[in-house]
């Protein structure tokens, strides 16, 4: 238990450390690139912009904001948005990281559910019209970039055959063509990822051993082969969970989707600092969190992986 207690501290550790890297890094990024929040090309009275910068205290010195920045944050508080009037940081991710969330947790279910099967089959079947097949449409997802892939989906299935909505967010036909779009990129790299793995497990000598005693074909494909093929996918899957949940910038925006990826594309536009800098650090902890959750999976997945020193 002890030993347990301190492998959670130093991961702790590890993990306060990455987020005060990121918030500090693209604090001082965001104040490095020229112009501010309330450049816009029509000039502000020097009185008024005066006024604006007194209000959300950005007169102050760089080390000032930065450490009032660093003190709302051990709080949660992310501060009001410098673009919508009325509106903080903390509300714009509570109301938008749902509707993100629920895209992608649509868009890996897809992709474990197609992907790994068929990698599954892509390599039991090798070289066969089930492998080509396989690897013909991996090799497609791989190299349609996202948004590209989206345009398509949404003038073939769309525009052209009239079967889905074509923008929007709220019902289960609103989600088809996103989550597709979103999906297509994990869904051929499971495909391949499993596929190679599972080439290189069905290769290996416990497998020829558990043969060698008579065990029938599923038992060994199923119970050992699959188990120790799936691991490269569950370390992909913590930083890919996190990626896709906080929201696709590209697919949200095509298909006007009102999540957390559009926010944050639309901040950058605007220059809003403090939701350029909320919704990072809200991304960096969920993509530590997530890899943390891997680490603990590996445990439970593969019991020669342990977090613990054994007595001997």
């Amino acid at each position: 238990m002890i030993f347990l207690l301190q492998y959670f501290a130093k991961r702790l550790v590890s993990i306060i450390l990455v987020l005060w890297v990121v918030a500090s890094a693209t604090f001082l990024l965001m104040h490095a690139i020229p112009g501010g929040p309330f450049t816009t090309e029509k000039v502000l009275p020097e009185a008024v912009l005066k006024n604006i910068e007194v209000r959300y205290k950005l007169n102050d010195p760089l080390w000032q904001q930065y450490v009032d920045y660093m003190g709302n944050l051990l709080r949660w508080d992310l501060g009001p948005s410098f673009k919508y009037e009325g509106e903080t940081v903390n509300n714009i991710i509570n109301r938008s990281f749902p509707i993100s969330a629920q895209l992608g947790l649509y868009a890996i279910l897809l992709a474990l559910l197609v992907g790994i099967p068929a990698g599954i089959i892509s390599a039991l079947k090798q070289n066969e019209w089930p492998d080509n097949l396989a690897m013909f449409g991996a090799t497609i997802g791989f190299s349609v970039p996202s948004f590209i892939m989206a345009s398509l989906l949404m003038f073939v299935f769309a525009l052209k055959l009239r079967w889905l909505p074509a923008a929007m967010w709220g019902t289960p036909q609103q989600a088809v063509l996103p989550t597709l779009a979103l999906a297509s990129l994990p869904m051929a790299f499971f495909a391949r990822l499993v596929r190679s793995s599972m080439l290189e497990v069905m290769n290996q000598d416990y497998i020829r051993t558990a043969k060698a005693k008579g065990l029938s074909g599923n038992t060994v494909i199923w119970r050992h082969a699959v188990k120790n093929a799936i691991m490269p996918v569950v370390t992909y899957l913590g930083p890919l969970t996190a990626s896709i949940m906080t929201g696709s910038f590209v697919v949200e925006r095509i298909f006007a989707i009102p999540g957390l990826g559009q926010h944050f594309v639309t901040s950058i536009y605007n220059r809003d600092y403090t939701a350029i800098l909320g919704i990072t650090v809200f991304y960096s902890i969920l993509l530590v969190l997530f890899n943390f959750i891997v680490d603990i999976a590996y445990a439970f997945i593969d019991p020669r992986i342990k977090y613990v020193e054994e007595k001997e």
